[in-house]
């Protein structure tokens, strides 16, 4: 089937009214499940053609937390789908009133390449359970992922249910062209901006997962050991390719030294004296990638790592010290395993250091002192985040992930997946036994003072 030809398809599936039965999605999440299950050798081999993950951290951070999305969601989908009775004001008597949770319809999801497994199967999930048929268009940057997922997908649902269309920008674009009843894009600023915009012209809602630069603060209070290696742990997660990762770090001078030594002993610790060599250290995603992430180091300013190999592809750990806030490397999302460091001398300038820049999708705050965590935590807008930890506020799926303001629009994970995919729609079910005047006109005094009551 053409593109056109797929989208008219689901939206005669799903006028069948197949996908409003709760026992229909179940029985779809199920499915789901066991083909994840049944091909977790072929995905974690994908894994490693495309990023070179070792089945550890595939499991880890990819089916692993796609299974356990989809255990989440189905033991609580029951209560979430059900109508919802609320209470009726005096002035609509008698009548009572009800929430409805709706699907959207035809719904399109875009994953990227960082995460080709997780960030495809999480959104999916997610709008199989609210009743929607899909679409779904995995990225070209990571071809084995995408066609695991295309036999996967194909193996449980017929393609006007659940299809997957592989490509690259002109399928993109293709796709963008056709009218959905909601768009899900997780990727950069700039092509969610052109999602956005093809959006617009059909008045389609989506959601947006986009990144940034987000901070890691460090202060003087800090247990310097424990933040040393969650910073690392952090950002060397899939080499740096994780739109949460520790981007920069805003460290209190008096303890940047000995922070830094900590982190890169704990670089060391994880992937060996030098990972160029380590199999389980990830590879940047492709050639551009690896060059555009290598342009960013200032040999200058290297205190730890700096080295590249354009044959795996791998770049070390690299710790930046010294940076300034117009270096290259502060300009953009990183999107690699390089540390910038800047230093403050008190708290309100790292305060203000972010706040001066747009809202980042994660902070990070390592500090004792809990005036300074109640104020980084109420007065700094951003996504999502951890005190004392990197990274693990997406490992709890009663936690909704999401930006704000230029790092996304939108949320999901766990009971905000099934929410971001469907609406709520409002009903009053009057009675026809009974028909109280007062609301007709032509209206007199006596009236006008009981709708005055009424409306109280």
């Amino acid at each position: 089937m053409t593109i056109q030809e797929l989208t008219a398809a689901q939206r005669a599936f799903f006028r069948t009214g197949a996908t409003l039965d709760l026992s229909f999605r179940k029985k779809a999440l199920d499915k789901l499940e066991e083909a994840i299950r049944a091909r977790e050798g072929e995905l974690l081999s994908a894994l490693r053609a495309d990023l070179g993950k070792s089945d550890t951290e595939g499991y880890l951070c990819e089916v692993g937390l796609a299974l356990s999305e989809l255990s989440f969601m189905r033991r609580r989908l029951a209560r979430w789908a059900r109508d919802r009775r609320v209470s009726t004001p005096l002035a609509l008597f008698p009548a009572r009133s009800l929430t409805l949770r709706e699907p959207y319809g035809v719904v399109l999801v875009m994953s990227p390449w960082n995460y080709p497994l997780l960030l495809t199967l999480d959104p999916l999930i997610g709008a199989i359970a609210a009743g929607n048929c899909c679409v779904v268009k995995p990225s070209a940057y990571a071809p084995a992922a995408s066609a695991v997922l295309r036999d996967l997908i194909a193996a449980c649902f017929p393609p006007e249910y659940v299809a997957v269309v592989e490509g690259g920008r002109a399928e993109n674009q293709a796709l963008l062209d056709q009218r959905f009843d909601y768009i899900f894009f997780t990727g950069g600023v700039e092509v969610g901006r052109q999602v956005m915009e093809k959006a617009a012209k059909h008045l389609t809602p989506v959601t947006l997962e986009l990144g940034g630069k987000s901070p890691c603060v460090v202060d003087a209070t800090a247990r310097l050991d424990l933040a040393a290696k969650r910073i690392a742990f952090g950002k060397l997660l899939n080499c740096g390719q994780t739109c949460v990762a520790p981007d920069y770090l805003l460290v209190d001078r008096r303890v940047k030294a000995e922070l830094l030594s900590r982190v890169g002993h704990w670089m060391e610790r994880m992937y060996g004296r030098d990972p160029l060599d380590n199999g389980g250290y990830v590879h940047m995603v492709n050639r551009k990638h690896f060059d555009r992430v290598c342009a960013l180091i200032d040999p200058a300013k290297v205190v730890y790592g700096g080295r590249a190999d354009p044959g795996t592809l791998r770049i070390q750990p690299t710790i930046l010290d010294g940076v300034s806030p117009d270096d290259p490397v502060m300009g953009e999302e990183i999107f690699g395993p390089l540390l910038p460091v800047l230093e403050f001398e008190d708290v309100r300038q790292a305060e203000d250091f972010i706040l001066d820049r747009p809202r980042p999708l994660a902070l990070y705050l390592f500090s004792e002192d809990k005036a300074v965590q109640r104020r980084f935590v109420r007065h700094i807008p951003f996504g999502g985040g951890c005190v004392n930890d990197t990274i693990m506020h997406l490992a709890n799926p009663r936690l909704p992930f999401g930006g704000v303001g230029s790092s996304g629009m939108g949320s999901y994970h766990g009971r905000q997946s099934f929410e971001t995919f469907s609406y709520t729609k409002s009903l009053v079910q009057s009675s026809s036994r009974l028909d109280l005047p007062v609301r007709y006109a032509p209206y007199t005094a006596t009236q006008d003072k009981l709708i005055r009551r009424f409306l109280k």
